[in-house]
């Protein structure tokens, strides 16, 4: 951890700023490797200390010892102390995580008498470039989501509710060794895939239906995000023509992949060739997002995504297309940028699948 906090510092010299208070979950865990909740990180020129209470002080030690300063504190006390500890560092600018911060927490801080400076997305920033080490745990994610696509088309049938298909699909996660859902799954049977973001009901899987189903495992906190369409018996042909064109332009942005695209670029590879099928009023959402300790990280391949990939950033590929009152096709891998193309943790089957 002592590497990021040295890269945090030398963000905070570029901001002009003597101090950065996290308070985030995910950012108190990247830059101190503590994973629990009721804590402050605050980072200055010369210190690391952490504030946690009675019940975390041995796990915050365990995780985070060698890089920070470990101080037990409770109640009102927390925010005295980083009072006090911002009164002798001497902070007169602190950087914040404006969207996370409450403005009953701003105000209290404010009245410390430094300086606060929004920070959250240079905190943001300094995770879009993944290290070895993360995309062994992302790929570790990735494996469980493959491994539990599979399992699940062994146990889902016709005449299943989609709520029963979620929590088939989350135990044989959870039974693989995930953490969790990277975050609510999705499940959308016959014409409520055609809603993108799907809550699962109490629709029942029918004879011709093509289910979306939207999904995550998670490792050591990253996060797999992964999306498969498959069909319950024979579809129509129809059917089978929009998957084929969904997974044709799918294909061509991840051909694509590579350093120096932009995510403007890329999002425009899928999306002309839908709209050249005739289908782009029916593909509304981007072609992909950033992920990692959160499911949504930068960058974004979008329309107006002007993010240049580099190596270690993350991002999915999920063209869609959506008729309405009809049916939902997406398909998604979650990939990272390597040297000379990407690597597709992705390895479950896009070929469509009847059960």
């Amino acid at each position: 951890m002592n590497d990021r906090i040295v890269r945090l510092r030398a963000e905070m010299e570029r901001a002009g700023l003597d101090a950065a208070l996290l308070k985030s979950v995910t950012a108190i865990r990247y830059f101190s490797g503590f994973t629990s909740v009721d804590a402050s990180v605050l980072i200055t020129k010369d210190r690391s200390v952490l504030l946690t209470d009675f019940r975390y002080t041995i796990q915050a030690k365990a995780q985070a010892g060698d890089c920070c300063e470990i101080i037990e504190v409770s109640g009102l006390a927390h925010r005295e102390k980083l009072k006090e500890i911002i009164g002798f560092e001497n902070v007169k600018r602190i950087g914040f995580e404006e969207d996370i911060v409450s403005f009953e927490q701003y105000q209290a801080y404010a009245a410390f008498g430094a300086e606060l400076v929004p920070f959250a997305k240079e905190l943001s920033l300094l995770r879009i470039k993944k290290t070895p080490e993360e995309i062994e745990s992302l790929q570790k994610a990735q494996t469980m989501a493959d491994e539990a696509f599979a399992e699940l088309l062994k146990v889902v049938k016709p005449g299943m509710m989609e709520r029963r298909v979620a929590a088939e699909l989350e135990y044989i996660c959870a039974k693989l060794g995930s953490e969790g859902p990277s975050f609510e799954t999705i499940v959308g049977s016959g014409p409520n895939g055609a809603m993108c973001h799907a809550v699962p009901g109490e629709r029942q899987l029918q004879e011709g239906d093509l289910v979306v189903l939207d999904y995550g495992c998670m490792y050591n906190g990253y996060h797999s995000d992964m999306t498969r369409t498959f069909a319950v018996g024979k579809v129509d042909p129809f059917a089978e023509e929009i998957y084929n064109i969904v997974l044709e332009a799918q294909t061509r942005a991840l051909d694509a992949l590579k350093p120096g695209i932009t995510g403007k670029e890329l999002d425009a590879i899928a999306r002309d060739y839908i709209t050249e099928k005739g289908y782009g009023e029916c593909f509304g959402h981007s072609l992909g997002h950033g992920f990692g300790l959160l499911i949504h990280e930068e960058p974004r391949a979008s329309v107006t995504g002007d993010t240049v990939f580099e190596e270690g950033m993350t991002i999915t590929v999920e063209p869609g297309i959506y008729i309405e009152d009809k049916f939902g096709v997406r398909i998604e891998d979650c990939c990272v940028v390597t040297k000379d193309g990407k690597l597709n943790f992705a390895h479950a089957t896009k070929k469509l699948q009847h059960i």
